[in-house]
């Protein structure tokens, strides 16, 4: 309790100034028409999110390509907040869909009530140790703002119109297809395994990987 009690604190006071930022659950979900018109698929030279390389929770390079052909829950994830149990659903959403080809990956961040305060090495230690996270952790970096990493711009200024925005808070999610485009976008409060999320997975799922 005492880990996530300076979450609580912070986040009273974000209440009222943002009713509609860290406690907000909503759902965004581009069309399959619009999806289909962008990213991977599109008829520009849009990237799409497995365009990118990024860097994981040890250090090490990471071609988001090795993720071509899989869909992706891409969420900022913090360890002293409120919604830091969602880890405990998130890695129950991937050990249930990852052998049909789901993946989640962890992008830690400091960038909401400086609730990710950790090394690289720490967080990887309170995932393991707590929530026994087996899927993908990266490089702690800024997801919103000027400095954010190119593939939280790509997320939040390439996708769909719908789904464009800055990131609100911790643990918000994106659902990116087997193709790389941004299909979906979840808020914060929007669990893991909430069916608005599990059923859009499930459908994009069953899609056909056409540009690979």
């Amino acid at each position: 309790m005492k880990m996530f009690a300076s979450c609580f604190a912070v986040m009273a006071g974000f209440a009222i100034l943002a009713v509609s930022g860290p406690i907000e659950a909503s759902t965004k979900v581009a069309s399959p028409k619009e999806a289909s018109t962008k990213g991977a698929c599109g008829v520009s030279n849009e990237k799409s999110a497995y365009d990118f390389t990024v860097t994981d929770v040890e250090g090490k390079s990471v071609s988001l390509n090795q993720y071509k052909g899989k869909v992706s829950l891409i969420v900022n994830t913090a360890s002293r907040c409120g919604y830091t149990d969602q880890y405990k659903d998130l890695q129950k959403l991937y050990e249930t869909y990852k052998a049909k080809g789901f993946v989640v990956l962890g992008f830690p961040s400091n960038d909401f009530g400086g609730q990710e305060p950790g090394t690289n090495k720490e967080i990887k230690s309170f995932c393991e140790t707590n929530f026994n996270v087996k899927f993908p952790l990266f490089d702690k970096g800024p997801v919103k703002g000027a400095q954010k990493q190119p593939l939280y711009k790509f997320l939040t200024e390439g996708a769909d119109e719908k789904l464009k925005g800055e990131v609100g808070w911790n643990f918000e999610k994106f659902l990116v297809d087997k193709n790389g485009v941004v299909v979906a976008r979840y808020k914060s409060g929007v669990q893991p395994l909430d069916s608005s999320l599990t059923k859009t997975l499930e459908a994009r799922l069953s899609d056909a990987a056409a540009c690979l």
